[in-house]
């Protein structure tokens, strides 16, 4: 290995693995059907343009035009500049879908929702999972709005590869032995063709993917959509959207909502340390409850059991598992399953199928969950959310960690997860992304803005929950609560006491208090 080469390997902050528990219901439209299906506009107000530079104007000004779709949604696109610092070098369109208040024609107002990522699609969630997104009270009183942000899904969209390239991109088996310089030279080729790829094939938007331009994108939508203030619930990265809104609306924040929080002012190494042992506690979990289970393809106690695992892990490591479809089942990919499964507590039973069968040398339900953690089905990507996520990440995080700061990070992961660190680190795809980060990390204040919530729950392997801690302490108006137990994001998870404060703050506007611990 060069020493002078940092091995890290970003992993995601994304709400939409979580859906992995939702998968069953996922295939049918849970949202309530409207008896009046036809379009409405969201609000008789004029868009509020004040302090809106008047070359921005035309952005504020537009008019929506609303169509059905999807029989029970309304849907639409906003125009917005490529460049908000200079809206002269062209635009892009912002997919945008509405669920219409259930219980009322007067709403509230809109309120706004992101699910992660960064690259979740927003017009899938609410279309395709509305009720799991938002509780039925909410629904009833608020617009329920999905949008794709910038380079998303539906939206002006980062685009790199066809299926083929992407399965050679995300499932090859590397030539070179793990941690070998031949190994971390193909990785980094690899993601410098995937970066020269998406660079090409996206039309010139990649140096504008960036959260801030996002934030900014959501203030017109705030505005387009009538609402003097911006109601937001945002999930997993779409707490550091929702908290760069703050940062720079501070005067337009309305109700916010932030759960299972991203903290804005660690780095991409702290990250992923804090991540990886995130993940190395939830597959503790995991695993002490699997040994009760007869079905459970280990014995022992937790710590033999999570060795077993790891001796598993090595061993596809060396000799991957051929799949029906072509594919082998290395490491990481069998890495990426567990990933995926560990999001939620209701798709253990999930994995405890994926291993028992890789065990026996099948290797079919792993890739299964790694396809949903990719959106990947039937051999095509439903969307694009890899190539998203690489293009924010690689925008927003500075880089230039020091061969001391990784050597650290890498004795801090063996140390306190031992079962993944050897698969967690690789070559920084961003080395090598065509444009440099223009993002900081740094804590958010938001001084000015109304009380903001945050959500955190104990045992988040995903963002876990001294971040929630950590964030809800730099807001000056922050609001913690707490949910004790398993899992990403805490609210609409069946949590009465969290679903109660955040449906309360909400609906009538009132917090809960700082501290609040759902058991």
């Amino acid at each position: 290995m060069n020493p002078t080469r940092p091995r890290r390997r970003r992993r995601a902050l994304a709400v939409v693995a979580g859906l992995v528990a939702a998968s069953v219901v996922l295939s049918g439209c849970l949202s309530a059907i409207i008896p009046d299906a036809s379009p409405r506009p969201s609000s008789s107000k004029a868009a509020d343009t004040d302090g809106v530079a008047e070359n921005l104007l035309p952005y504020y000004e537009q008019t929506l035009d609303w169509s059905s779709c999807n029989e029970t949604f309304d849907c639409t696109t906003v125009t917005a500049p490529l460049d908000w610092s200079d809206p002269t070098k062209g635009d892009i369109e912002l997919s945008v879908i509405r669920s219409r208040a259930e219980g009322t024609d007067d709403p509230i107002g809109s309120l706004l929702t992101n699910p992660g990522g960064p690259g979740a699609s927003g017009v899938q969630l609410i279309r395709d999972s509305v009720s799991f997104a938002v509780s039925e009270p909410v629904r009833r009183q608020f617009d329920v709005i999905g949008f794709d942000p910038r380079g998303v899904g539906e939206s002006t969209a980062v685009t790199c590869y066809d299926a083929a390239d992407m399965d050679a991109y995300l499932f090859d088996i590397p030539e070179g032995a793990r941690g070998t310089d031949a190994w971390a030279d193909e990785l980094l080729a690899r993601h410098k063709s995937f970066g020269e790829a998406c660079d090409e094939n996206s039309d010139g938007i990649l140096p504008y993917i960036t959260t801030e331009n996002s934030a900014r994108d959501m203030d017109l939508l705030r505005a387009v959509l009538g609402d003097a203030e911006l109601n937001y619930l945002g999930y997993s990265y779409g707490t550091f959207l929702g908290a760069t809104y703050a940062k720079l609306f501070p005067e337009k924040v309305g109700r916010l909502v932030l759960d299972g929080a991203v903290d804005p002012s660690v780095s991409n190494l702290d990250v992923n340390v804090t991540q990886g042992i995130g993940f190395e506690s939830a597959l503790r979990a995991y695993m002490a409850d699997c040994l009760t289970d007869k079905d459970c393809p280990f014995r022992g106690t937790v710590d033999e059991a999570m060795a077993d695992l790891g001796t598993l892990l090595a061993s596809v490591d060396r000799d991957p598992i051929p799949n029906a479809d072509g594919r082998l089942l290395g490491s990481d990919s069998l890495m990426t399953a567990i990933v995926a499964a560990l999001y939620s507590q209701d798709s253990w039973g999930y994995l405890t199928m994926a291993l028992t069968d890789v065990l026996q040398g099948n290797a079919d339900i792993a890739f299964q969950l790694a396809d949903f953690y990719y959106d990947r089905q039937g051999g095509t990507y439903t969307g694009n959310q890899t190539e998203a996520f690489r293009a924010y990440n690689c925008m927003d995080y500075p880089t230039g960690a020091t061969d001391e700061d990784l050597a650290a990070a890498e004795a801090a992961l063996a140390e306190k997860a031992p079962t993944i660190a050897p698969y967690w680190f690789g070559p920084d795809p961003c080395e090598v992304w065509p444009y440099p980060p223009t993002g900081v990390r740094e804590r958010i204040t938001a001084d000015g803005a109304a009380p903001i919530v945050v959500v955190g729950t104990t045992n988040d392997p995903a963002t876990p929950y001294e971040w929630s801690v950590s964030l809800a302490d730099q807001l000056s108006s922050g609001v913690l609560v707490t949910r004790v137990g398993e899992g990403h994001t805490g609210y609409n998870k069946g949590n009465s006491c969290v679903d109660s404060a955040i449906e309360t703050y909400l609906l009538e506007g009132t917090p809960p208090q700082d501290g609040l611990r759902c058991e």
